[in-house]
């Protein structure tokens, strides 16, 4: 086999940058929310998985937090069940949540467990009714338009917000060596079972951990401004002004808030990154360039 010299050397230059940022984050947590076009595309699917079990063997603790809105969608359509939704939140009645509870604490849960197992990493999928993982408690939803005098408070059924995270079981999952894959699914004092936000359940796994780094997979370049530039360094309070401006608005609004407060609650940094991007986690973690937007405080 006849060496390709240029080709040893950019691996040779690749493992040379990666070497001081595997020597920082030895021994420190990463939470990723896994969502968005990497759980649905077959070759991203892969380079996640890859991605994850890489961490973990140079001595980084993952854990994965992952969605799965699409593919409840499916089979919500699939069994001529329609879907309603609210200020774009799920609404959520127990027919629903019985197919919630189905598609992410089974069938998408186990197919990220497997992909991570088959590259030779050793997973276990949860959900928060696991060791009591996840308390949650009922999301209470205030609604207004323009119109309206007053807002009104909407119920959305099973539809939950995280009260606490039982850390005793990440940690002893982490430090057995197994990588732990949560469901954000969440469970309240009467045994009633939550559909939460995945951005949400992992910026507060991130904060209770006190993480080294929280990472939102998405289906964008990152956080962009008014003119569609990326954004790739942001303070927290710079943060705060782009709300406040309006440049953060809509959909990307809960993904960055919840970035915005794991930071301030104690997370050293905060990524939005490409989730289309393949290796997009270990890019953002093991090179100088990054493929995302970073937010930190200062």
């Amino acid at each position: 086999m006849v060496l390709d010299r240029k080709a040893a050397i950019n691996v040779a230059q690749v493992l040379s940058e990666a070497l001081p940022y595997i020597q920082r984050y030895i021994g420190k947590t990463i939470v990723v929310k896994y969502g968005g076009n990497a759980m649905i595309d077959e070759d991203l699917k892969q380079s996640f998985a890859r991605d994850v079990v890489m961490m973990k063997l140079v001595g980084i603790n993952p854990v994965v937090v992952h969605g799965g809105g699409p593919q409840i969608g499916n089979l919500l359509s699939r069994l001529n069940i329609e879907s309603h939704f609210v200020n774009g939140m799920r609404v959520t009645d127990t027919q629903t949540m019985d197919v919630v509870e189905m598609v992410l604490g089974g069938s998408v849960n186990k197919e990220i467990v497997n992909l991570i197992n088959q590259h030779g990493g050793k997973a276990i999928g949860l959900t928060g009714k696991d060791g009591k993982l996840i308390q949650a408690s009922k999301l209470v939803v205030n609604h207004k338009t323009p119109d309206m005098e007053a807002s009104e408070i909407i119920d959305i059924g099973h539809v939950g917000e995280v009260k606490s995270v039982n850390t005793d079981v990440i940690n002893m999952l982490c430090g057995s060596d197994f990588i732990p894959v949560i469901a954000p699914i969440g469970v309240d004092e009467q045994g009633h079972a939550y559909n939460i936000n995945a951005d949400l359940v992992a910026g507060k796994v991130a904060e209770v951990l006190q993480a080294e780094k929280l990472m939102l997979l998405t289906n964008t370049a990152g956080l962009l401004d008014k003119e569609g530039h990326l954004l790739t360094g942001l303070s927290t309070e710079q943060v705060d002004q782009l709300i406040a401006d309006g440049t953060i608005y809509g959909g990307m609004l809960p993904k960055i808030g919840c970035a915005l407060e794991a930071v301030k609650g104690g997370v050293k940094r905060a990524h939005i990154i490409d989730g289309r991007v393949a290796h997009a986690t270990l890019l953002e973690i093991f090179t100088d360039t990054g493929v995302g937007t970073l937010i930190t405080n200062p």
